[in-house]
């Protein structure tokens, strides 16, 4: 009898390592770029020094947020979990 294989197993495995380096370029290299090309712009064309600090804020949040994604994957399930009910939930209703 003939072992069937999947003809496109190498394909999904080479589009599956090129989403992982695409993903680790965005949040890397993209995001904090973009930030800092938004702080720039930003400073060059109010040229004041108020919009300028409120840009940097800005671009921090964007970037440490992008920056800290593995620690916050789960995060979104968690307080889910928690919400309904999950293992450590307080129940104030009782």
């Amino acid at each position: 009898m003939h072992d069937t294989i999947t003809l496109a197993a190498g394909w999904i495995e080479t589009g599956t390592g090129l989403g992982t380096d695409i993903k680790g370029l965005i949040f890397d290299v993209a995001i904090p770029a973009l930030c800092g090309i938004f702080v720039v712009v930003v400073g060059w064309k109010t040229k004041a020094p108020g919009p300028t600090i409120m840009a940097v804020i800005f671009a921090a949040i964007v970037w440490g947020l992008s920056a800290n994604m593995g620690a916050l994957k789960n995060k979104t399930t968690e307080d889910i979990v928690q919400y309904q009910g999950g293992p450590n939930a307080v129940r104030s209703d009782q």
